[in-house]
């Protein structure tokens, strides 16, 4: 099995969070967006992963350090990491194309933005898989439509007449992935654009048209990092998801000074916090200093210095110095604030 990350977007509706870091690297709950994707993806398969193909940016900003992270990431989990380039933004088919010498056998596809819980059923018997989420404005999204066998017939782009409730997350799964490599071929050839990129449902759409069944899948939550507001809430669904299956979130070397964790958070390795409260739902990045504040509902980064805050909804980046009193900030790295 193979896993194909398409992940060469700047993300700007995170800014200024992503003006030095790449969204999919942006940590929630203690980890990167995309870290957390595949491991989580990885998980649940239910069979080995022998190959991560990640498809990244302009080298200038998808650099060394982003590449040594996502080798590390395979390796972790028993596979080898492919690192392909998307020099122009050309849209989703684009992207995919560009991990072509990795296109064949069975794979998943899953774009970097998003993060899921979910027990993943692969339908052997079908050709596909497309994983969707119940939503109540289906208006707003991408759906699927079903017919009586409950296979996928059609897929339809923010719909203006009720087609189903079904939204489409951005997580494929092909029986034979070489086979959307030759429809996405052909849609590059024949210069096939909609939005002005090339884009991998008119490779879906070949397929379905020549016969291919296509199915659903469904996952438990499905949680967006498009921009700061929903990034901060997929924080605080993390951790309580996280808290529940167990696992110990805050760092053994932590130093406590007439403060108090309310959990569920996230707490990284050597953060000092002094005369006030962290939590709940708050995650801090390693090397810290929280002083004479009140933190909940936030996320903040690594080596980041908080001083007389009282924040909630807060989303504060790398080697940041904040010292004031606004509540519901959003601060990029290496700002100084005072």
């Amino acid at each position: 099995m193979k896993i194909i990350v398409p992940m060469a977007g700047r993300g700007s509706r995170l800014r200024p969070h992503t003006l030095t870091v790449p969204k999919p690297l942006i940590p929630v709950a203690g980890k990167p967006i995309v870290h957390r994707l595949v491991s989580d993806i990885a998980k649940v398969l239910g069979e080995p992963v022998d190959e991560i193909a990640f498809v990244l940016g302009d080298p200038a900003f998808f650099g060394d350090d982003v590449v040594e992270s996502l080798t590390a990431l395979a390796s972790e989990l028993g596979a080898k990491a492919s690192i392909y380039r998307q020099d122009q933004p050309l849209g989703t088919g684009h992207a995919i194309m560009c991990a072509k010498d990795s296109l064949s056998g069975p794979a998943v596809v899953a774009y970097a933005d998003t993060l899921i819980r979910a027990d993943f059923n692969l339908d052997k018997e079908a050709d596909a898989v497309i994983w969707v989420k119940q939503v109540d404005q289906p208006e707003a999204y991408g759906v699927v439509k079903l017919n009586e066998k409950k296979e996928i017939v059609e897929l339809v782009e923010k719909p203006k007449e009720f087609v189903s409730d079904l939204a489409v997350i951005g997580i494929y799964y092909f029986k034979d992935i070489g086979v959307l490599k030759d429809e996405l071929q052909y849609v590059l050839d024949n210069n096939i654009i909609n939005g002005g990129e090339y884009q991998i449902n008119d490779g879906i759409k070949r397929m379905m048209a020549d016969g291919k069944v296509f199915v659903t899948g469904q996952v438990d939550e499905w949680m967006d990092c498009g921009n700061k507001n929903v990034t901060v809430e997929t924080n605080t669904r993390m951790l309580g998801f996280l808290e529940k299956d167990g696992e110990n979130l805050v760092s053994d070397d932590v130093t406590l000074e007439n403060a108090t964790i309310i959990p569920p958070c996230c707490i990284g390795k050597g953060v000092t916090i002094a005369n006030g409260s962290v939590g709940p739902n708050v995650s801090i990045g390693d090397g810290c200093a929280i002083e004479n504040s009140d933190i909940k509902n936030s996320l903040i980064q690594n080596q980041t210095v908080i001083k007389n805050a009282n924040l909630d909804n807060a989303m504060v980046g790398n080697h940041v110095y904040y010292d004031g009193t606004y509540t519901t900030i959003s601060i990029g790295d290496y700002s100084t604030l005072e």
